[in-house]
């Protein structure tokens, strides 16, 4: 009942809302692991999707990209050595994930299939994910057009994920003026402490006064 719920629900959504292939989320937070989703919606009416291939950048090259398990379908990885070993925040690379390749399943008509992966450490910046699914009838429709800014959407746009660049580390100066700062705060506290101190302490009476004098 669950999965004919769920099956109805794609049914209802609007074309638009699920046209094309995309990555969810489309946005990853620096230095951690990135699990996302491809999620591929069949567009024809006559012909289900048998294959997906997702092709990485290599000008942004990721040592691991791992695929999780979508039931009736067998997945492949492809690893490219790399003309000159990269150098990242983790270490150097000498290697990196270009292509994984799902196939073997179908994706019917009005349904659409999610393909999770999980990416580890994705550097900063748009990593353009181009995408190529192929029909049961040997179509290959190629998502890989890059979008532009200010202009309109292309006709079968690339997924892209953004990942935030790393925070700045904080200067010299700031560092120096939070400890100078946290001080003056601790020696504006101790005078305050000494000042009740004396204010609540009481005042010699006469007696001890004349003696003080003597």
């Amino acid at each position: 009942m669950a999965t004919l719920a769920g099956i109805a629900a794609m049914l209802l959504l609007p074309p638009a809302a699920w046209a094309h292939v995309s990555v969810s989320p489309d946005t990853a937070e620096p230095g951690e692991r990135a699990t996302v989703s491809f999620r591929v919606p069949n567009e024809r009416d006559d012909a289900t999707t048998v294959r997906l291939e997702v092709r990485f950048p290599e000008d942004k090259p990721l040592a691991s990209v791992t695929p999780q398990t979508v039931p009736g379908w067998s997945v492949s990885v492809t690893t490219t050595e790399l003309p000159q070993p990269v150098a990242t925040e983790h270490g150097t690379i000498s290697e990196a994930v270009t292509a994984i390749v799902w196939e073997g399943g179908r994706i019917p008509v009005g349904t659409y299939q999610d393909f999770p992966v999980s990416i580890a450490s994705p550097p900063a910046g748009t990593l353009v994910l181009k995408t190529l699914q192929t029909y049961s009838d040997g179509q290959v429709v190629r998502w890989i057009d890059v979008p532009q800014a200010g202009q309109a959407e292309p006709e079968h746009p690339a997924p892209t994920l953004s990942v935030a660049p790393p925070p700045a580390p904080a200067s010299t100066s700031d560092t120096t003026a939070r400890v100078l700062g946290g001080a003056g705060l601790a020696a504006g506290l101790v005078a305050l402490g000494w000042a009740a101190v004396r204010r609540k302490t009481p005042a010699p009476a006469a007696d001890e006064r004349e003696t003080i004098r003597v």
